[in-house]
């Protein structure tokens, strides 16, 4: 089914994307600012209520899109590549949740500049996730499709990079003498953030799928 062949029984589903991809930015900016200004409970609290908020609004968005693809005969694209990408969608932003909420109950005393690095690393993806899912209702343009093609391959080089930190970082846990305690919980933390990128990468695989089969 082509693109810009477009019927009314379609839904909004671009719109829905679109919005959910607005929140899936909005909350790897808040999650950033909480690791920023973690060592100020306050403000730690504040930016952390930030990521539950942008989380709960996504939620409500793929709850939208899953009852859609119900109610509509034809859809722009394919129903399993809706399927799949709200989801992936939304288990970039349950992470971005989950590595807040594992900060804060694990009790970490101090943000390294790993965790820095690989919070800076998920922003860029979940921005560029944001980017690349506006860019579904125009790939029947060119130079959209290689926009977006584009955008995958800058998703894919900043995975790669959330590896290389996340390798690094592990290796300096283990070989540097620090309380062991603190070995754990940084440990779930580096491995929470990576995941992030993992999934923005899951993203960018269904939106160059969706490219290939629509442009």
């Amino acid at each position: 089914m082509l693109f810009g062949k477009l019927l009314p029984r379609e839904g909004n589903f671009f719109e829905l994307f679109n919005e959910h991809g607005k929140y899936i930015a909005e909350g790897a900016r808040a999650f950033m600012s909480m690791v920023q200004y973690y060592s100020d409970p306050g403000l730690r609290e504040k930016y952390a209520a930030d990521v539950d908020s942008a989380e709960k609004n996504a939620d409500r968005i793929t709850g939208e899109v899953n009852r859609l693809l119900h109610k509509t005969f034809i859809t722009p694209i394919d129903r399993e590549q809706i399927h799949g990408l709200i989801n992936a969608m939304d288990d970039v932003l349950d992470l971005l949740q989950d590595s807040a909420e594992v900060m804060q109950l694990y009790d970490l005393k101090q943000v390294s500049e790993d965790v820095l690095r690989l919070g800076e690393i998920s922003v860029k993806c979940c921005e560029r996730v944001q980017h690349v899912v506006s860019l579904l209702p125009k790939l029947s343009q060119a130079q959209v499709a290689d926009a977006a093609v584009k955008t995958c391959e800058e998703i894919d080089r900043l995975e790669s990079d959330a590896d290389r930190v996340m390798r690094s970082a592990m290796s300096k846990l283990f070989r540097d003498n620090i309380d062991v305690r603190e070995l754990i919980k940084l440990k779930a933390v580096y491995e929470h953030l990576e995941s992030i990128s993992d999934r923005c990468e899951d993203v960018a695989n269904i939106v160059e799928g969706i490219v290939l089969e629509n442009s």
